[in-house]
């Protein structure tokens, strides 16, 4: 069958994916292989596939299938998560285009238009990532609110309170008024804005002295419940034991006295307002104040906002400012800069807010998991420098807030059955509810006396079991597959998400299994566009993945991506690696079709050009494969693709190709053929992990393969030693042979006509290379004498001359002055070495063979520019 003179991905892709699904090489069970263990990091249910996904997945695709070719039991777990917050908030936002409120529906009727929802939404994602390639277990597909998972969680709230790590308590949390739940600390995000310090003149209680407050929030004048002064501040002495009126509001309020409050800020004056700020909160209970909440759950004021209630609070800001002003309250206006707390998922401002909310706590959960990663280093970060961040985060760390005011999720299995602020039950079931509250109050109760609380735990909360959940290692801890497959080996994540799900997941490991959930964590960088700014929809710098994958087919684009990913940096997206990773495909479908259009003869001797030709490919290629392992071991996965990429495109398709390929309309012999044949399948297996598609689809076509010879689960090449001679006589040859090209395209001779060619001075070499340099250069001899050969054009390589006679006339003058531009550039390249080299600090920090590297660079240079001095002195 003729191949295609083109490569068309569309015509493959779908094509071999249904292959590798229809004989089920992605899916794995235990056996006696060595098991090597993925997990997704599971993307939103109602999420489609963007730029970071494609980052995240092709790199883990990439991991696993050389995982599979190494021999490994691989298996990668896919799966999604019902992300609490980001989809309540678009169905509540379908729902409302429907013209139906969430406030009138049960949670039972709102919970079916969730999963009516989910079903139709929730698999666009991942059906998304088969284009790309990506080879999960299917079969293993998990969602966080499975009903084993479900169940998991529940067991998982149990034993933490029973262990006395979980707990309630009224607590100033972080409230979201757009998603109107509460949020843990590390979904605030804190960032500096402008805005303005407003001083504001309180009247004092029976006399008419004022004094100055300054607030950035003067909306929350009317929650206002004490003034504070510092005792030491003598300017306010004569206050202390009085009384002030707190504006608009005309509540008399109690002037305390605290040296918590900063003399330097603002006036040395603070309003107090325990129901709005987590220090005032301090204050009022250690002065006993009155709590004053003036919001709704939707930051709207509420009826201790007098003649404000239902008015948006920044729209009361600025009323209430010019209120203030009319009755010559407000002083002054400043700008001033400070940092504002936003909610991670809807981006609006945080409120403070005072509720009785769940809690993890923290202070000895966190230990084993600083241990791990710090001490014993049981888990490694690649880049390295990530320890710090985690580091950080795990010493400062406060107590989980673990509840979410939403219906999406899982439901808190606490059960009320008074008023008290204990009297509840943690059950697994509304009957088992009953029984223990039963017990609780001496009586017995029946289902119409017990209520469920109605907030759902954090989205996390099931996520940071991920790695033992979706191999049931939480309901049942000792099955087989949990036991197989755990602890996993690698995590694929965002840096962003070190704190919500990689730390989490750390303390998971050690706190319900006793041992890590991985070995290693790999951080990758952020998708940014060309000019640096994160993609995102609002900008409108995203390109659509499934539309990139369309143009230059899926293993374009996962070249694209990763050429320019290095681990834990920013990627800076540009389509052009895309059309390269494209072009890279048209390579090595052009070295097949020439291959496979040579006639082969099995009587044809092998010539010693193949033969040498041949010795030094199978050297490059040991030498590449150490090179890649080497980058494998230390996660530098884009530099593994460009070490092969160089190997397919220079040294096999440039090089190699040319130095076996047969004359015009001539055959190979069968062994060169056969070498080449096996060369070419040894690429495709190291390229397959990067480039799944074209590497199927070539492996098939070299010969009829049987289902079980399938290049996805093929042995991976085995590393030998390799001839480091071999490679560095290539490189000198290489350079001959290049220069020889120059020379004829600077000449203009035709390549069909040979030309002699002599060597002089040729210590540093031996002649292995002389029939590749023979044949690349069609030259009809090679001479090796002893002295120079007058009126013949010459080029040094290292230390050796060597020259070609031309019948024509030299131009001594351009002869000369191409010299002197060698010997200018040699001389300032090895000034550029000795700089190096006089630098102490390199000398002494450099790894040996670095330093080696560069004298051997300065020697070279030395010799190199005696024999240009030479050769100009003979002109």
């Amino acid at each position: 069958m003729s191949l295609a003179t083109k490569y068309n991905p569309k015509d493959i892709e779908n094509k071999w994916y249904d292959y590798w699904m229809k004989n089920n090489y992605f899916h794995s069970i235990p056996n006696e292989k060595e098991p090597y263990t993925i997990v997704i990091p599971p993307p939103n249910v109602t999420g489609v596939l963007h730029m970071g996904h494609m980052l995240n997945n092709t790199i883990q695709d990439v991991l696993i299938r050389r995982a599979r070719l190494k021999g490994f039991n691989a298996c990668w777990v896919p799966g999604t998560d019902h992300a609490s917050i980001a989809t309540e908030a678009k169905i509540v936002a379908k729902l409302k285009e429907e013209g139906i409120n969430k406030s009138d529906l049960t949670r039972d009727e709102f919970l079916k238009h969730a999963w009516e929802w989910t079903a139709e939404h929730g698999g666009i994602i991942l059906e998304q990532l088969k284009k790309l390639g990506a080879s999960c277990d299917w079969e293993r597909t998990k969602f966080t609110m499975d009903a084993e998972l479900s169940e998991a969680v529940t067991k998982v709230f149990i034993d933490l309170y029973n262990k006395g790590l979980i707990y309630r308590g009224y607590r100033m949390v972080n409230w979201d008024p757009a998603a109107k739940t509460t949020l843990s600390d590390e979904e605030v995000i804190f960032e500096e804005k402008q805005g303005n310090l407003y001083y504001v003149n309180y009247k004092i209680e029976g006399s008419d002295d004022v004094l100055t407050i300054a607030t950035t929030r003067p909306e929350t004048i009317l929650g206002d419940s004490a003034i504070c002064i510092n005792p030491n501040d003598e300017r306010f002495t004569h206050l202390k034991g009085k009384k002030a009126i707190v504006p608009i509001a005309n509540r008399i309020v109690p002037i305390i006295e605290d040296e918590y409050v900063d003399i330097e800020f603002g006036t040395g004056c603070l309003k107090v307002t325990p129901a709005h700020d987590q220090n005032d909160k301090i204050l009022g209970e250690k002065h006993n104040l009155d709590v004053i909440d003036i919001f709704n759950d939707d930051a709207t004021l509420n009826s201790f906002g007098l003649h404000y209630e239902g008015k948006d609070r920044f729209v009361v800001r600025k009323e209430i400012t010019k209120e203030l002003e009319r009755l010559g309250c407000l002083l002054k206006i400043e700008q001033y800069m400070h940092k504002v707390g936003t909610s991670e998922r809807t981006k609006e401002v945080i409120e403070p807010k005072i509720s009785a909310q769940w809690f993890l706590k923290m202070d000895t959960i966190v230990k084993p998991a600083l241990k791990a990663v710090l001490e014993d280093e049981e888990i490694h970060f690649f880049p390295k420098h990530y320890i710090n961040t985690y580091r950080h985060w795990l010493e400062n760390i406060r107590d989980w807030n673990i509840s979410r005011q939403l219906w999406w999720g899982h439901q808190i299995p606490a059960y009320f059955y008074g008023d008290g602020v204990n009297d509840f039950v943690i059950a697994s079931t509304l009957e088992e509810a009953v029984k223990l509250a039963s017990e609780k109050v001496g009586k017995e109760l029946t289902i119409e006396d017990v209520t469920q609380d109605p907030d759902a735990l954090d989205t996390w909360f099931s996520s940071w079991l991920w790695p033992i959940s979706v191999f049931d290692g939480i309901r049942n801890p000792t099955n087989k597959e949990i036991a197989y497959y755990y602890p996993t080996n690698d995590l694929v994540t965002g840096p962003d998400i070190i704190f919500f799900w990689v730390a989490r997941m750390i303390f998971a490991g050690y706190e319900f299994r006793n041992e890590k959930p991985f070995t290693n964590v790999y951080f990758t960088g952020i998708v940014r566009d060309s000019k640096g700014r994160k993609m995102s929809k609002s900008l409108g710098n995203s390109p659509d993945p499934i539309e990139l994958m369309e143009k230059y087919g899926a293993d374009g684009v996962r070249v694209g991506m990763l050429l320019c990913s290095a681990a834990g940096n920013d990627l800076l997206f540009d389509e052009e690696l895309c059309a390269q990773g494209r072009n890279f495909s048209n390579k090595i479908w052009n070295a097949f079709r020439l291959i496979k259009g040579w006639e082969i003869s099995e009587t044809l001797e092998q010539p010693q050009s193949s033969k040498i030709a041949i010795e030094w490919y199978q050297a490059k290629f040991q030498q590449t494969l150490q090179d890649i392992e080497k980058s494998f071991e230390q996660y530098r996965i884009s530099e593994a693709l460009m070490t092969i990429y160089k190997l397919i495109w220079d040294d096999f398709s440039s090089w190699f190709l040319e130095m076996i390929k047969p004359a015009y309309q001539q055959p190979i012999d069968l062994k060169t053929y056969n070498a080449v044949i096996g060369f070419f399948e040894n690429n495709l297996k190291i390229l397959h992990p990067y480039m799944p598609f074209i590497s199927e689809e070539i492996w098939q076509e070299i010969k009829d393969r049987t289902p079980e010879e399938a290049l996805i689960i093929a042995e991976y090449p085995t590393k030998e030693n390799v001839d480091q001679s071999l490679i560095n006589d290539f490189k000198l040859a290489s350079e001959i042979i290049s220069n020889i090209r120059t020379i004829r395209k600077d000449k203009n001779i035709a390549f069909k006509d040979t030309i002699e060619f002599f060597a002089f001075n040729n210590k540093n070499s031996n002649r292995k290379f002389d029939a590749i340099i023979k044949k690349l250069g069609n030259l009809s001899s090679i001479a090796y004498v002893s002295k120079k050969i007058d009126g013949a054009l010459s080029f040094r390589v290292k230390s050796n001359e060597y020259f070609i006679p031309i019948t024509s006339d030299i131009n001594v003058e351009e002869e000369k002055t191409k010299l002197e531009d060698e010997l200018k550039y040699t001389e300032g390249f090895l000034k550029s070495v000795q700089k190096k080299l006089s630098n102490e600090r390199f000398v002494n920090n450099a790894p040996e063979q670095v330093i080696k590297n560069e004298r051997k660079k300065e020697a070279d240079a030395l010799a190199k520019i005696a024999t240009l001095k030479a050769s100009l002195a003979s002109l």
